[in-house]
Protein backbone atom coordinates (compact mmCIF):
# COMPACT_ATOMS: atom_id res chain seq x y z
CA UNK A 1 0.00 0.00 0.00
CA UNK A 2 1.19 3.71 -0.94
CA UNK A 3 1.41 6.51 1.16
CA UNK A 4 -0.65 9.54 0.32
CA UNK A 5 0.95 12.48 -0.76
CA UNK A 6 0.39 15.20 2.27
CA UNK A 7 -2.08 17.04 2.06
CA UNK A 8 -1.51 20.96 0.99
CA UNK A 9 -1.93 22.96 4.00
CA UNK A 10 -0.69 26.35 4.90
CA UNK A 11 2.66 26.42 6.52
CA UNK A 12 2.52 27.80 10.06
CA UNK A 13 6.20 29.14 11.42
CA UNK A 14 6.86 28.33 15.29
CA UNK A 15 9.33 30.39 16.52
CA UNK A 16 12.27 28.21 14.52
CA UNK A 17 9.72 25.10 13.55
CA UNK A 18 8.11 25.20 9.94
CA UNK A 19 4.39 23.32 10.87
CA UNK A 20 2.49 21.71 7.77
CA UNK A 21 3.01 22.70 3.90
CA UNK A 22 5.77 20.75 2.42
CA UNK A 23 7.38 20.71 6.53
CA UNK A 24 8.26 17.04 7.72
CA UNK A 25 5.58 16.07 10.38
CA UNK A 26 6.67 17.52 13.65
CA UNK A 27 6.97 16.08 16.55
CA UNK A 28 5.43 17.56 20.06
CA UNK A 29 5.33 16.99 23.86
CA UNK A 30 3.58 18.65 26.98
CA UNK A 31 5.12 19.13 30.01
CA UNK A 32 3.60 17.52 33.65
CA UNK A 33 5.20 19.98 36.01
CA UNK A 34 4.07 22.96 37.82
CA UNK A 35 4.69 25.50 35.03
CA UNK A 36 5.07 28.11 38.34
CA UNK A 37 8.43 25.62 39.34
CA UNK A 38 10.81 26.95 37.03
CA UNK A 39 13.94 24.71 38.12
CA UNK A 40 11.68 21.70 37.14
CA UNK A 41 9.92 23.20 34.16
CA UNK A 42 13.50 23.50 32.61
CA UNK A 43 14.96 20.64 33.45
CA UNK A 44 11.65 18.20 31.64
CA UNK A 45 11.83 20.80 28.88
CA UNK A 46 15.58 19.85 27.94
CA UNK A 47 14.51 16.45 28.77
CA UNK A 48 11.54 16.43 26.26
CA UNK A 49 13.58 18.54 23.53
CA UNK A 50 16.70 16.03 23.62
CA UNK A 51 14.36 13.18 23.19
CA UNK A 52 13.38 15.11 20.38
CA UNK A 53 10.50 16.56 20.64
CA UNK A 54 10.69 19.67 18.73
CA UNK A 55 7.48 21.74 20.11
CA UNK A 56 7.05 21.91 23.89
CA UNK A 57 3.58 22.48 25.48
CA UNK A 58 3.48 23.80 28.95
CA UNK A 59 0.22 24.58 31.28
CA UNK A 60 -0.29 28.21 31.90
CA UNK A 61 -3.18 28.59 34.41
CA UNK A 62 -2.33 30.58 36.80
CA UNK A 63 -0.71 34.24 37.42
CA UNK A 64 2.44 32.40 39.14
CA UNK A 65 2.71 30.44 35.62
CA UNK A 66 2.40 33.20 33.26
CA UNK A 67 4.98 35.04 35.44
CA UNK A 68 7.14 31.98 35.27
CA UNK A 69 7.23 31.43 31.52
CA UNK A 70 9.73 34.18 30.51
CA UNK A 71 12.50 32.92 33.27
CA UNK A 72 11.83 29.58 31.44
CA UNK A 73 12.25 30.71 27.98
CA UNK A 74 15.63 32.35 28.92
CA UNK A 75 17.00 29.47 30.84
CA UNK A 76 16.35 27.15 28.19
CA UNK A 77 17.93 30.10 25.80
CA UNK A 78 20.82 29.85 28.13
CA UNK A 79 21.22 26.61 28.22
CA UNK A 80 21.38 25.96 24.35
CA UNK A 81 17.19 25.02 23.95
CA UNK A 82 15.53 26.94 21.68
CA UNK A 83 12.32 24.62 21.57
CA UNK A 84 9.87 26.75 21.07
CA UNK A 85 7.35 26.65 24.09
CA UNK A 86 3.31 26.17 23.57
CA UNK A 87 1.43 28.05 26.18
CA UNK A 88 -1.65 25.78 27.15
CA UNK A 89 -4.38 28.50 28.38
CA UNK A 90 -7.75 27.61 29.65
CA UNK A 91 -10.87 29.92 31.35
CA UNK A 92 -8.89 32.64 32.28
CA UNK A 93 -5.64 32.83 29.27
CA UNK A 94 -7.36 36.27 27.58
CA UNK A 95 -6.55 37.95 31.62
CA UNK A 96 -3.21 35.95 31.83
CA UNK A 97 -1.91 37.55 28.20
CA UNK A 98 -3.06 40.90 29.20
CA UNK A 99 -1.60 41.26 32.26
CA UNK A 100 1.44 39.03 31.56
CA UNK A 101 2.84 40.54 27.90
CA UNK A 102 6.17 38.96 28.69
CA UNK A 103 4.62 35.86 28.77
CA UNK A 104 2.78 36.07 25.70
CA UNK A 105 5.86 37.53 24.17
CA UNK A 106 8.26 34.25 25.41
CA UNK A 107 5.74 31.62 24.40
CA UNK A 108 6.23 30.31 20.43
CA UNK A 109 2.19 29.62 20.28
CA UNK A 110 -0.33 29.67 22.08
CA UNK A 111 -3.59 27.07 22.05
CA UNK A 112 -7.15 27.70 23.02
CA UNK A 113 -9.82 25.48 23.46
CA UNK A 114 -13.16 26.88 21.92
CA UNK A 115 -15.14 25.10 24.31
CA UNK A 116 -13.11 26.97 27.39
CA UNK A 117 -13.15 30.55 26.67
CA UNK A 118 -16.31 31.18 27.94
CA UNK A 119 -19.89 31.37 28.39
CA UNK A 120 -22.76 32.82 26.78
CA UNK A 121 -21.81 36.57 25.75
CA UNK A 122 -18.14 36.34 26.93
CA UNK A 123 -17.31 34.02 24.72
CA UNK A 124 -16.69 35.95 22.02
CA UNK A 125 -15.41 38.83 23.58
CA UNK A 126 -12.51 36.52 25.56
CA UNK A 127 -11.82 34.75 22.38
CA UNK A 128 -11.19 37.94 20.83
CA UNK A 129 -9.27 39.08 23.47
CA UNK A 130 -6.57 35.96 23.08
CA UNK A 131 -6.45 36.48 18.99
CA UNK A 132 -5.83 39.95 19.23
CA UNK A 133 -2.82 39.20 21.50
CA UNK A 134 -1.86 36.73 19.20
CA UNK A 135 -2.00 39.24 16.16
CA UNK A 136 -0.57 41.75 18.55
CA UNK A 137 2.88 40.01 19.28
CA UNK A 138 2.68 37.61 15.57
CA UNK A 139 1.92 34.34 17.11
CA UNK A 140 0.36 31.35 15.72
CA UNK A 141 -2.60 29.80 17.37
CA UNK A 142 -3.82 26.31 17.51
CA UNK A 143 -7.19 25.86 17.98
CA UNK A 144 -7.53 22.67 19.58
CA UNK A 145 -11.16 21.48 20.11
CA UNK A 146 -11.63 18.32 22.36
CA UNK A 147 -14.32 15.93 22.61
CA UNK A 148 -14.58 16.21 26.53
CA UNK A 149 -14.77 20.11 26.00
CA UNK A 150 -16.93 20.27 23.62
CA UNK A 151 -18.24 24.17 23.24
CA UNK A 152 -22.18 23.36 24.02
CA UNK A 153 -23.75 26.17 22.21
CA UNK A 154 -21.81 24.41 19.14
CA UNK A 155 -23.26 21.10 20.27
CA UNK A 156 -26.84 21.97 21.09
CA UNK A 157 -27.76 24.38 18.15
CA UNK A 158 -26.72 21.29 15.87
CA UNK A 159 -28.88 19.56 18.41
CA UNK A 160 -32.08 21.49 17.61
CA UNK A 161 -31.02 21.63 14.14
CA UNK A 162 -30.71 17.96 13.85
CA UNK A 163 -34.50 17.28 15.48
CA UNK A 164 -35.75 19.17 12.33
CA UNK A 165 -34.94 16.76 10.22
CA UNK A 166 -37.33 14.02 8.17
CA UNK A 167 -34.60 11.77 9.30
CA UNK A 168 -32.45 13.01 12.17
CA UNK A 169 -28.80 11.62 12.30
CA UNK A 170 -27.45 9.59 14.84
CA UNK A 171 -26.37 11.51 18.17
CA UNK A 172 -23.00 10.25 17.49
CA UNK A 173 -22.86 11.79 14.24
CA UNK A 174 -24.06 15.56 15.25
CA UNK A 175 -21.06 15.32 17.86
CA UNK A 176 -18.67 14.91 15.28
CA UNK A 177 -20.09 17.66 13.38
CA UNK A 178 -20.23 19.97 16.43
CA UNK A 179 -16.38 19.31 16.97
CA UNK A 180 -15.56 20.03 13.11
CA UNK A 181 -17.81 23.01 13.38
CA UNK A 182 -16.29 24.30 16.82
CA UNK A 183 -13.02 24.72 14.84
CA UNK A 184 -13.86 26.07 11.69
CA UNK A 185 -16.22 28.26 13.13
CA UNK A 186 -13.12 29.59 15.52
CA UNK A 187 -10.56 29.40 12.70
CA UNK A 188 -13.07 31.65 10.68
CA UNK A 189 -13.53 33.99 13.72
CA UNK A 190 -9.60 34.10 14.22
CA UNK A 191 -9.15 35.18 11.05
CA UNK A 192 -12.26 37.94 11.25
CA UNK A 193 -9.94 39.22 14.33
CA UNK A 194 -6.60 39.81 11.84
CA UNK A 195 -4.85 36.15 12.77
CA UNK A 196 -4.16 34.81 8.80
CA UNK A 197 -4.26 31.75 7.76
CA UNK A 198 -0.29 30.86 8.27
CA UNK A 199 -1.23 31.57 11.60
CA UNK A 200 -3.68 29.01 12.84
CA UNK A 201 -3.58 24.77 13.51
CA UNK A 202 -6.47 22.74 13.59
CA UNK A 203 -6.96 20.33 16.14
CA UNK A 204 -10.17 18.11 16.97
CA UNK A 205 -9.23 15.28 19.33
CA UNK A 206 -11.17 12.24 20.99
CA UNK A 207 -10.77 9.28 22.54
CA UNK A 208 -12.07 6.89 20.23
CA UNK A 209 -10.18 5.57 17.45
CA UNK A 210 -12.80 4.89 14.71
CA UNK A 211 -14.31 8.49 15.38
CA UNK A 212 -11.26 10.22 15.45
CA UNK A 213 -10.26 8.72 11.69
CA UNK A 214 -13.61 9.89 10.36
CA UNK A 215 -14.00 13.43 12.09
CA UNK A 216 -9.87 14.29 10.81
CA UNK A 217 -11.25 12.90 7.08
CA UNK A 218 -13.98 15.30 6.98
CA UNK A 219 -12.14 18.38 8.67
CA UNK A 220 -9.21 17.69 6.13
CA UNK A 221 -11.60 17.87 3.07
CA UNK A 222 -13.21 20.70 4.09
CA UNK A 223 -10.30 23.39 5.36
CA UNK A 224 -6.31 24.16 4.11
CA UNK A 225 -5.52 24.48 7.71
CA UNK A 226 -2.21 22.96 9.34
CA UNK A 227 -3.15 20.03 11.15
CA UNK A 228 -2.08 18.93 14.86
CA UNK A 229 -2.87 14.82 15.21
CA UNK A 230 -3.41 13.22 18.80
CA UNK A 231 -5.80 10.91 20.14
CA UNK A 232 -6.06 12.45 23.43
CA UNK A 233 -6.54 10.69 26.60
CA UNK A 234 -4.95 7.95 24.63
CA UNK A 235 -4.15 5.79 27.96
CA UNK A 236 -1.59 4.09 29.87
CA UNK A 237 1.09 1.26 28.57
CA UNK A 238 0.59 -0.66 25.58
CA UNK A 239 -3.35 0.55 25.44
CA UNK A 240 -2.26 3.92 24.72
CA UNK A 241 0.67 3.25 23.05
CA UNK A 242 -1.72 0.71 20.64
CA UNK A 243 -4.65 2.92 20.20
CA UNK A 244 -2.63 6.15 19.21
CA UNK A 245 -0.48 3.95 17.09
CA UNK A 246 -3.16 2.70 15.33
CA UNK A 247 -5.36 6.43 14.86
CA UNK A 248 -2.63 8.45 14.01
CA UNK A 249 -0.91 6.05 11.17
CA UNK A 250 -4.42 5.56 9.08
CA UNK A 251 -4.46 9.08 9.13
CA UNK A 252 -0.91 9.90 7.95
CA UNK A 253 -1.54 6.80 5.46
CA UNK A 254 -3.67 8.95 3.68
CA UNK A 255 -1.47 12.11 3.87
CA UNK A 256 -3.79 13.85 6.74
CA UNK A 257 -1.21 15.56 9.69
CA UNK A 258 1.16 17.92 10.20
CA UNK A 259 2.30 17.64 13.71
CA UNK A 260 1.09 14.82 16.65
CA UNK A 261 1.56 14.51 19.85
CA UNK A 262 1.43 10.63 21.43
CA UNK A 263 -0.84 12.08 25.27
CA UNK A 264 0.23 9.01 27.10
CA UNK A 265 -0.45 8.50 30.41
CA UNK A 266 2.77 7.73 32.33
CA UNK A 267 3.19 5.07 34.32
CA UNK A 268 4.48 5.69 37.66
CA UNK A 269 7.52 7.19 37.99
CA UNK A 270 8.41 6.39 34.08
CA UNK A 271 9.69 9.12 31.79
CA UNK A 272 7.75 11.64 30.36
CA UNK A 273 9.87 11.27 27.07
CA UNK A 274 8.19 8.01 26.49
CA UNK A 275 5.40 9.96 24.36
CA UNK A 276 8.02 11.51 22.39
CA UNK A 277 10.20 8.35 21.78
CA UNK A 278 6.73 6.75 20.47
CA UNK A 279 6.10 9.34 18.09
CA UNK A 280 9.30 9.51 16.81
CA UNK A 281 8.93 5.47 16.13
CA UNK A 282 5.64 5.90 14.33
CA UNK A 283 6.87 7.96 12.32
CA UNK A 284 10.01 6.05 11.53
CA UNK A 285 8.85 2.61 11.05
CA UNK A 286 5.98 4.50 8.64
CA UNK A 287 8.84 5.49 6.39
CA UNK A 288 8.26 9.37 7.16
CA UNK A 289 11.14 10.63 9.05
CA UNK A 290 13.88 9.01 10.54
CA UNK A 291 15.35 10.24 14.39
CA UNK A 292 17.76 7.92 15.49
CA UNK A 293 19.50 4.15 14.49
CA UNK A 294 16.93 1.54 14.53
CA UNK A 295 17.96 -1.70 16.39
CA UNK A 296 15.91 -5.28 14.50
CA UNK A 297 15.85 -7.70 17.00
CA UNK A 298 13.89 -11.13 16.90
CA UNK A 299 11.17 -12.12 19.46
CA UNK A 300 13.07 -15.09 20.97
CA UNK A 301 12.18 -18.81 20.68
CA UNK A 302 13.01 -22.06 21.88
CA UNK A 303 15.88 -22.02 19.98
CA UNK A 304 17.28 -18.57 22.26
CA UNK A 305 16.96 -19.74 25.97
CA UNK A 306 19.44 -17.43 27.26
CA UNK A 307 18.56 -13.54 27.35
CA UNK A 308 21.74 -12.68 26.38
CA UNK A 309 20.55 -11.40 22.76
CA UNK A 310 17.57 -9.59 24.56
CA UNK A 311 19.44 -7.46 26.65
CA UNK A 312 22.40 -6.67 23.85
CA UNK A 313 19.55 -5.58 22.06
CA UNK A 314 17.81 -3.54 24.75
CA UNK A 315 21.35 -2.10 25.82
CA UNK A 316 22.55 -0.92 22.57
CA UNK A 317 19.16 0.55 21.52
CA UNK A 318 19.38 2.79 24.78
CA UNK A 319 22.91 3.39 23.61
CA UNK A 320 22.31 4.79 20.24
CA UNK A 321 18.93 6.65 22.00
CA UNK A 322 21.30 8.45 24.29
CA UNK A 323 24.02 9.51 21.75
CA UNK A 324 21.48 11.23 19.60
CA UNK A 325 21.75 14.65 20.84
CA UNK A 326 25.06 14.58 19.84
CA UNK A 327 25.18 13.08 17.23
CA UNK A 328 22.56 14.52 15.18
CA UNK A 329 24.76 17.67 14.60
CA UNK A 330 28.14 14.97 14.18
CA UNK A 331 27.40 12.46 12.26
CA UNK A 332 24.91 13.21 9.10
CA UNK A 333 22.65 10.38 8.12
CA UNK A 334 23.41 8.10 11.12
CA UNK A 335 19.72 8.63 11.89
CA UNK A 336 18.89 5.95 8.98
CA UNK A 337 21.16 3.56 10.39
CA UNK A 338 20.03 -0.26 10.84
CA UNK A 339 21.42 -1.98 13.74
CA UNK A 340 20.27 -5.59 13.69
CA UNK A 341 20.69 -7.97 16.91
CA UNK A 342 19.75 -11.55 16.30
CA UNK A 343 19.68 -14.53 18.42
CA UNK A 344 20.43 -17.32 16.71
CA UNK A 345 21.44 -18.97 13.25
CA UNK A 346 17.84 -19.19 12.02
CA UNK A 347 17.08 -15.84 10.08
CA UNK A 348 20.58 -14.20 12.21
CA UNK A 349 23.03 -14.36 9.62
CA UNK A 350 20.65 -12.87 6.96
CA UNK A 351 18.95 -9.92 8.94
CA UNK A 352 22.74 -8.95 9.84
CA UNK A 353 23.63 -8.83 6.31
CA UNK A 354 20.64 -6.79 5.17
CA UNK A 355 21.11 -4.27 8.35
CA UNK A 356 23.92 -1.39 8.06
CA UNK A 357 25.76 -3.72 10.83
CA UNK A 358 24.60 -6.55 12.58
CA UNK A 359 25.47 -9.50 15.31
CA UNK A 360 24.47 -13.02 15.00
CA UNK A 361 24.78 -14.57 18.37
CA UNK A 362 24.53 -18.23 19.19
CA UNK A 363 21.35 -20.07 19.97
CA UNK A 364 20.94 -22.82 22.26
CA UNK A 365 23.08 -25.42 21.77
CA UNK A 366 25.04 -23.44 18.60
CA UNK A 367 28.91 -22.51 18.56
CA UNK A 368 29.41 -19.79 21.06
CA UNK A 369 30.81 -17.46 18.62
CA UNK A 370 28.81 -14.38 17.60
CA UNK A 371 29.48 -13.47 13.85
CA UNK A 372 29.24 -9.40 12.67
CA UNK A 373 28.61 -8.06 9.51
CA UNK A 374 29.06 -4.38 8.51
CA UNK A 375 27.57 -3.43 4.98
CA UNK A 376 26.58 -7.20 4.37
CA UNK A 377 29.97 -8.68 4.99
CA UNK A 378 31.45 -10.50 7.71
CA UNK A 379 34.22 -8.82 9.28
CA UNK A 380 34.60 -10.52 12.47
CA UNK A 381 33.70 -13.23 14.84
CA UNK A 382 33.57 -12.23 18.21
CA UNK A 383 33.87 -14.99 21.08
CA UNK A 384 33.83 -14.97 25.06
CA UNK A 385 32.39 -12.62 28.20
CA UNK A 386 33.07 -9.25 26.39
CA UNK A 387 30.77 -9.63 23.28
CA UNK A 388 28.34 -6.85 24.72
CA UNK A 389 30.87 -4.70 25.12
CA UNK A 390 33.07 -5.50 21.98
CA UNK A 391 29.55 -4.89 19.80
CA UNK A 392 29.34 -1.26 21.52
CA UNK A 393 32.72 -0.12 20.17
CA UNK A 394 31.99 -1.66 16.57
CA UNK A 395 29.04 0.26 16.10
CA UNK A 396 30.75 3.30 17.15
CA UNK A 397 33.88 3.35 15.20
CA UNK A 398 31.44 2.23 12.35
CA UNK A 399 29.26 5.12 13.44
CA UNK A 400 32.82 7.43 13.07
CA UNK A 401 33.87 6.03 9.65
CA UNK A 402 30.46 5.86 7.87
CA UNK A 403 28.86 9.21 9.14
CA UNK A 404 31.24 11.72 9.94
CA UNK A 405 31.01 14.66 7.94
Amino acid sequence: MSISPRKNTHQVLVGNVKVGGAAPIVVQSMTNTDTANIAATVKQVMELANAGSELVRITVNNEEAAEAVPEIRKQLDANGFSVPLVGDFHFNGHKLLEKYPECAKALGKFRINPGNVGKGAKRDTQFQQMIECAVKYDKPVRIGVNGGSLDQAVLTRLLDENRQKAEPDELSAVTREAIIISALESAAAAESFGLSKNKIILSCKISNVQELISIYQDLSSRCEYALHLGLTEAGIGSKGIVASSAALSVLMQKGIGDTIRISLTPEPGAARTKEVIVAQEILQTMGFRSFTPMVIACPGCGRTTSDYFQKLAMNIQGFLREQMPVWRDKYNGVEEMEVAVMGCVVNGPGESKNANIGISLPGTGETPVAPVYEDGEKTVTLKGDRIAEEFQEIVERYIERTYSA
